[in-house]
């Protein structure tokens, strides 16, 4: 069993409060208003040793690791022409119990495309152009 020291006891408390993604620079930046004395390193093996022991979800998120203690997928939407990144909300999983036959814990999802915004932007141009040669 692993020690529980008091400054252990803290990262687990705030961590708790956290409710959305974050990263380990976050997390930091959130401990050291209250507790200054904590250093990234200490972040970084906190956060390892969580997610070696299932106690958080990592993903990859725009270059970066995040971690969240209560969400269990990561998904989202990168345009190819903007490169906008939208974060969406998956909440059926049906489809991934139909192609896998073991017990599914947590998911990142990562799609790409168009963004509707960059659609109407296009096919405004058109319609445009369209009107020119005319």
């Amino acid at each position: 069993m692993k020690r529980m020291t008091k400054q252990k006891r803290l990262l687990y408390e705030e961590i708790k409060r956290l409710s959305s993604f974050f990263d380990a620079y976050d997390f930091y930046n959130q401990i050291s208003k209250t507790y200054p004395k904590v250093g990234i390193a200490t972040i970084y093996r906190f956060l390892n040793n969580l997610e070696n022991d299932g106690e958080i979800h990592a993903f990859f998120c725009n270059n970066k690791k995040i971690y969240s203690s209560n969400k269990t997928s990561h998904a989202h939407f990168k345009c190819e022409k903007c490169e906008k990144l939208e974060h969406i909300n998956i909440k059926k999983v049906d489809f991934l119990k139909e192609t896998y036959n073991g017990e599914v814990c947590h998911f990142q999802i990562e799609l790409t495309g168009i963004c509707s915004e960059c659609i109407i932007k296009n096919s405004s141009k058109d319609s445009h152009q369209d009107l020119e040669h005319s």
